[in-house]
């Protein structure tokens, strides 16, 4: 891997799997752990809020299920938008994101 002077950093330009793996596990058991605290939290199950971070933490959850079987095909870190490379920067916050920034923009827009 040639050197480039523009980056400052010792970080790679793409993460390896067994990284990505690694990430990936580390978020699912973070969310895992959310899912039991809200529900033993002693909140009602019907409440809107509760209702809601259950909601959204299990699309995640299904979005790092999806990251797991794209890094089995060989997909994993490729944007669904445009193909191109996800930036490893990027694969380090959300180890489960399908976009790159401009595309998720686009997709959120």
């Amino acid at each position: 891997m040639p050197l480039d002077p523009s980056r400052t950093d010792s970080r790679p330009a793409r993460l390896t799997s067994h990284d990505a793996r690694q990430r990936l596990e580390h978020a699912r058991s973070s969310r895992i752990a959310q899912l039991r605290a809200l529900r033993d939290s002693g909140q009602s199950a019907a409440d809107p809020l509760m209702s809601a971070q259950a909601d959204a933490i299990g699309k995640v959850l299904k979005e790092i299920d999806a990251a797991f079987a794209r890094i089995d095909e060989g997909t994993y870190g490729t944007c669904v938008g445009c193909s191109a490379p996800v930036p490893a920067e990027r694969l380090e916050i959300l180890p489960y994101t399908r976009h790159c920034v401009a595309c998720q923009r686009r997709a959120a827009a």
